[in-house]
């Protein structure tokens, strides 16, 4: 997929080291020595690109559902996570995720949540691109007691992570509904000094720009505007509630926006974000799973789906989104909204070889009339066979090769019985109170 969305039948994708280094057409000679992996039957694609999410957060999946946003958070979210998020949490719920984004086709993720470097080491370990690093939020955390004392180590860690192979390091602000604008200012500062994508959750709920306002004199977008928090490489989550106004100021930066649709489904949000308006205004836009208590999968083949269909839906346009639209979104979309479109979102010669295999030859993908659609509209994570990373196969037959699953899976039911106990007296202190 480069500019023109091109389609090559037949093709051959040559990596050398970590980098895509040639296209070869299906009469042209392939190079001698060289390692082959056989893709008769699959469409070759880029690395999808999952733009917003907590990854640590699948130790929470199904813990609370069916609730309004701020309940979800206030009443479940953040008192599991004061009593439970620790390293090891962080570090087996991250790989976790890693583990299912891989096997679903995604490449990349970027990720807001605590306890970075455990985040950063079990990515390392599942052998998955991580946009992460150091979160802010206004109230005291499992890793922080105060936003100041968050950043003030969170140089060394941009510093660590700054020639990383498959780690970028990134500065996340939790929200404005939730952080300081002085704090967000400073983590925003610390992002521009590395150049490091910044993220922040915007305009996700209704009662966002009040509150921005009350505290600020400004609503959501401009307030980060104010700070000059908008610019290439600003990943704003959800932008549900965006004003004309708001779009042609995130417009004019060159900021992008994180949609999750299904995340914003699940918990009610009463609005679809106007991606069509944000995309003919010249805006990036990438898709993002959000958190997996939140959605509550991780499969951006499904995000896909649905994003295209609640556009359709909500605007009584069954062309509005179209299927490549989409997929652009989930690839070469995404790699702009993190600024690493020079580095991924499609299979182009000298761009990271984060590759995918999805088989086609199967009963809910055949016939084949139109590559897009299918990929869009009928194909699902579990049709991926095999995923390069940096040029490095990580799934292979459909089976995780970077580390243990079963171990993982196991690790994780023990968190499951500990969230249990801890939901039970959280219970037990809401009935008592």
């Amino acid at each position: 997929m480069d500019e023109s969305g091109r389609i090559l039948e037949g093709a051959a994708v040559v990596v050398e080291g970590d980098r895509i280094s040639a296209l070869l057409a299906p009469g042209d000679p392939r190079p001698g020595g060289a390692r082959v992996i056989d893709a008769t039957g699959h469409l070759v694609i880029p690395g999808l690109v999952n733009t917003h999410g907590h990854a640590a957060m699948s130790l929470l999946r199904g813990l609370a559902d069916d609730l309004p946003l701020l309940t979800w958070l206030n009443d479940y979210i953040f008192p599991a996570e004061a009593a439970l998020v620790a390293p090891d949490f962080v570090y087996w719920g991250t790989l976790l995720s890693s583990v299912e984004m891989l096997k679903s086709g995604t490449t990349t993720f970027a990720d807001m949540y605590y306890f970075r470097d455990d985040m950063a080491r079990a990515a390392t370990a599942a052998g998955i691109r991580a946009v992460t690093g150091p979160h802010v939020i206004g109230f005291p955390t499992p890793d922080f007691a105060t936003p100041e004392a968050s950043l003030a180590g969170a140089a060394e860690f941009m510093e660590r992570y700054r020639d990383h192979p498959t780690v970028v390091p990134a500065v996340a602000a939790h929200a404005l509904y939730t952080t300081p604008l002085e704090a967000v200012e400073a983590a925003f500062r610390l992002a521009e000094r590395y150049d490091a994508p910044f993220q922040i959750h915007a305009a996700e709920d209704p009662s966002e720009d009040a509150a921005a306002r009350e505290l600020t004199g400004m609503g959501v977008v401009e307030a980060l505007g104010s700070i000059g928090a908008l610019r290439p490489g600003t990943v704003l989550a959800h932008s549900v509630y965006l004003s004309d106004e708001d779009i042609a100021r995130i417009a004019a930066s060159g900021a992008g926006i994180a949609h999750n649709p299904q995340s914003n489904m699940k918990l009610g949000v009463a609005r679809a974000a106007p991606v069509a308006a944000a995309l003919a205004a010249g805006i990036p836009v990438g898709l993002g799973t959000d958190g997996p208590a939140s959605n509550n999968d991780l499969d951006m083949f499904d995000e896909m789906d649905a994003a295209a269909k609640v556009q359709k839906f909500m605007l009584g346009d069954p062309a509005a989104l179209p299927a490549e639209t989409v997929f652009r979104m989930a690839t070469a979309g995404g790699a702009r909204v993190l600024n690493l479109h020079g580095e991924i979102g499609s299979l182009e010669p000298g761009k990271r070889a984060d590759i995918v295999l999805v088989d086609v030859r199967r009963p809910g993908l055949t016939p084949l009339y139109r590559v897009y659609s299918h990929l869009v509209y009928a194909a699902r994570g579990s049709d991926v066979t095999t995923v390069i990373v940096n040029g490095r196969v990580v799934v292979r037959d459909r089976e995780i090769v970077t580390v243990d699953e079963e171990e993982v899976m196991e690790r994780a039911r023990g968190f499951g019985e500990r969230v249990r106990e801890v939901m039970e007296k959280v219970a037990a202190g809401r009935a008592g109170g």
